[in-house]
């Protein structure tokens, strides 16, 4: 996720800088060929491109919202886990307890709390396409990783683990019915967060929309420069780059922004959500190590 500190200039339009060299050159091109010879022939009337900028123009506006939603959804859901983590966290430690007491069940409420932490990064490095058994392997169980290691997906692998160790609780009567039937309610909507994130992760934006916006696009900055000649003369190429690199990051901030999962600085932040979760859900298990919060590199955090 960008952050409010100053992004580079170079990172901007890095994601752009060979259509700004290609339309610098075409640009130069035409001046050059207008300028020796005389091409007036072919000159457009600025209404042209006036118009179809203003029809582009309403198109990124619209993908660019589309692109948002997507985006904005992705941090809403993860917003939800947060809440739901740490939902889980307290109905474990608080609503479970032994024949003897809560602490006899210590262990059993810490192996399921931080098997929760590691469900977090596990859908995270999921959503990446990045294998998260290394780095949640310390905080489970020999068994338990050789289990969820035979999942595709080993968030689910994890959540199975949840529902096993819950109805244990129950037949042990370490919960009654109504409580284990709250916790259950818990788990679900984790599994409907989860689903949720992997709808966005593999429902692909149109790419037929975006095919059309950018070949308009190329169409508009192709007739620009023959209406800009007259009115700017010497000075066409600089407008000419100026104005198509205004309408070229528009459409590649939407592009960025339609897949919140792909290990981006645009990506919604679920490794530092998860880190967060990590902070608090130990906090509340009474450790005394805490790991910090994952820095910002540089403008973005991930």
């Amino acid at each position: 996720m960008l952050l409010k500190k100053n992004i580079p200039i170079k990172y901007v339009f890095g994601k752009i800088k060979y259509e700004i060299m290609f339309v610098a050159l075409y640009g130069i091109a035409i001046e050059v060929l207008y300028q020796n010879y005389h091409i007036t022939s072919i000159s457009i009337p600025m209404t042209v491109s006036t118009v179809l900028g203003t029809i582009i123009s309403l198109l990124l506006a619209f993908r660019s919202n589309q692109a948002y939603d997507r985006w904005w959804e992705a941090r809403i859901i993860w917003g939800a886990i947060v809440n739901d983590s740490r939902t889980f966290a307290r109905q474990v430690l608080n609503l479970m307890e032994g024949p003897f007491g809560e602490d006899d069940l210590l262990p059993f409420k810490n192996r399921m709390i931080t098997r929760q932490i590691a469900w977090c990064y596990a859908l995270g490095h999921g959503l990446r396409n990045i294998d998260p058994m290394p780095n949640i392997q310390n905080m489970i169980s020999e068994e338990e990783a050789h289990l969820v290691g035979e999942y595709s997906n080993k968030h689910v692998g994890l959540l199975q683990l949840h529902a096993r160790d819950l109805n244990n609780a129950l037949k042990q009567g370490w919960v009654n019915p109504y409580q284990q039937i709250e916790i259950d309610k818990t788990l679900t909507r984790l599994c409907d967060s989860m689903g949720k994130c992997e709808r966005i992760k593999n429902t692909v934006f149109p790419s037929t929309y975006s095919l059309y916006i950018h070949l308009a696009l190329m169409f508009f900055i192709l007739l620009l420069p023959f209406g800009l000649l007259d009115l700017f003369g010497f000075l066409m190429v600089p407008v000419l780059v100026i104005l198509s690199a205004c309408f070229l990051l528009i459409e590649k901030m939407a592009i960025h922004l339609q897949d919140p999962f792909e290990n981006k600085p645009t990506d919604t932040p679920v490794l530092a959500i998860s880190r967060n979760i990590e902070r608090d859900l130990k906090q509340m298990m009474n450790e005394t190590y805490i790991p910090m919060a994952v820095e910002p590199k540089r403008f973005y955090i991930l």
